[in-house]
């Protein structure tokens, strides 16, 4: 089948990419000319593990312009992956999605089906549908879609080609046999709904994650207070197979391009039809406030981070991703430099997005090893396995003052018991091996 993208973001790319090792001819479209000739040159201008080697396997039937015109003319499925980015009140901003319909709406010279795979409000597919048909320049039938996306960054490519479910939201039969066709060789199961409940899906599914992480996070800041451990916790909910055990892990709290955004989203489409959804408020609430999770922990130390050297280990929102939107990094660094405090950084892969924002302020480090020599305090922001398989008697070795906080409870406490510093993570005993008198 003749396909064609509208975007070469995580979403756009991705679903290119797979759709491309599925056997079809795919076509993305992008107007930034310098990434089209990165992608011709089998080259991905995003991290994601994984995406470029398919890249490069299916480049003879991916193709990339920035000629939109020429890509969706005899296109039979047009796929719309562009950014839904979130405005300064909460909503969706849609202007990318409404520019990509329009360009279909004059560029369509063949029956097909516009398939909206980004992250829309509830209602928005309708609107598509009405914008193509007032501006359509042929007398061909369009057909709109809702396809929402399941993949997390880092990821990405895995939850593509083997999905948990593909969700098809149609208003007329026809579309669907040809969405079948599209998705014939994923084996996955397949939902066909109308176009509303199957942008409500994908809402109500990342909220509902958002919801899990929000309250284990709370139940792991209980925890502490009254000596319980959230590991612990975490695992003897997750036998019970109508909790199970995903998204459980207590830490500082969701970031990335989704959760962030899709429940603002949510909650500002509630409130503009005058409903409250108070479950998904207070994921919001619980979120912010536990990004400055371990500023707060450092003060239990320090009085102040002014003169002090910090370490900070991991940039990204999550690991496997050079992704920093919503990052508590973002949050947590400016703090510090604004403290006064002397911050030197590693990341494996978010350095350089990093320096984009703080070209100044910040030492940025090329290995662990750097980033601790003569710290007063470690930060750990970000969970990569370079971190968790750290030798935890480098932190002693190599510190002035081994005071980790670590936010992803990356070590088990046990190990952490045998070396001599303190170690202060989520929901979890505290860890004081050392003489804390001289701090």
């Amino acid at each position: 089948m003749k396909i064609s993208v509208a975007g070469t973001g995580y979403v756009g790319l991705v679903t290119g990419v797979c759709l491309a090792e599925h056997g079809h001819s795919v076509t993305c479209v992008d107007i930034d000319e310098n990434k089209i000739a990165i992608m011709k040159a089998g080259i991905s201008p995003i991290y994601e593990p994984g995406l470029e080697e398919l890249m490069v396997r299916n480049m003879e039937r991916l193709f990339f312009t920035s000629n939109y015109q020429e890509a969706y003319r005899d296109a039979d499925v047009i796929f719309i992956g562009v950014g839904t980015p979130e405005k300064a009140d909460g909503s969706a901003n849609l202007k990318y999605v409404y520019e990509v319909a329009e360009q279909i709406a004059a560029s369509v010279e063949n029956d097909c089906v516009v398939v909206v795979k980004s992250t829309v409000p509830i209602g928005t597919n309708d609107k598509i549908e009405s914008l193509i048909q007032s501006k359509l320049k042929h007398n061909v039938k369009v057909s709109v879609a809702s396809n929402p996306e399941f993949l997390s960054q880092g990821t990405a490519v895995k939850d593509t080609l083997h999905t948990s479910r593909i969700v098809l939201g149609v208003e007329d039969e026809q579309a669907g046999e040809v969405l079948k066709e599209v998705y014939a060789s994923f084996k996955a199961p397949i939902v066909v709904t109308n176009r509303k409940s199957a942008e409500m899906i994908k809402y109500a599914s990342n909220d509902f994650l958002a919801l899990k992480i929000s309250f284990i996070n709370e139940i792991a800041n209980l925890c502490e207070i009254i000596g319980a451990n959230v590991e612990d916790v975490a695992h003897g909910m997750g036998f019970d197979s109508r909790i199970g055990n995903k998204f459980l892990n207590a830490g500082i709290g969701y970031g990335g391009s989704c959760f962030p955004k899709d429940t603002k989203a949510l909650h500002w489409l509630a409130n503009f039809h005058d409903y409250e959804l108070r479950t998904v408020k207070a994921a919001i609430d619980v979120n912010e406030n536990q990004k400055l999770k371990l500023i707060k922990k450092s003060r239990k130390y320090y009085e102040s981070l002014k003169g002090l050297n910090i370490a900070v280990l991991g940039l990204t929102f999550k690991p496997g991703t050079d992704d920093l939107r919503e990052a508590p990094t973002l949050v947590n660094i400016p703090l510090m430099i604004e403290d006064g405090a002397n911050v030197k950084a590693w990341d494996p892969v978010g350095v350089e997005n990093f320096k984009k924002l703080y070209s100044e302020g910040i030492t940025y480090c090329s290995s662990i090893e750097d980033t601790l020599k003569d710290a007063d305090i470690c930060f750990i922001f970000t969970e990569w396995d370079e971190v968790k398989d750290f030798d935890l008697k480098k932190y002693s070795q190599l510190m002035k003052t081994p005071i980790v906080l670590d936010g992803r409870n990356c070590y088990d406490l046990e190990d952490v018991q045998k070396q001599k510093l303190v170690y202060d993570s989520i929901g979890r005993e505290t860890v004081k091996n050392m003489n804390m008198v001289s701090i």
